[in-house]
């Protein structure tokens, strides 16, 4: 399974239409992709990520990137 990391409006339904699609998680090959200036841009703006999403970005060390910049 491959899923995707979308950003979404928090009071539109969970199944809703995403605002936008910022990345995707492999688990089976462990491939993460984000689009970092649109992650960082919402993450700015107030958005909150999900527990999951938040461990996903942390196992792809892109806190740790955002703290030495």
């Amino acid at each position: 399974a491959i899923y995707r990391i979308v950003a979404i409006d928090v009071r539109s339904r969970r199944e809703g239409r995403d605002l936008k699609r910022v990345g995707f998680y492999d688990p089976i090959n462990n491939q993460t992709y984000s689009n970092v200036p649109v992650i960082l841009y919402l993450l700015e703006k107030g958005a909150q990520p999900t527990g999951t999403v938040h461990d996903i970005l942390r196992k792809a060390k892109f806190f740790k990137e955002r703290i030495s910049s």
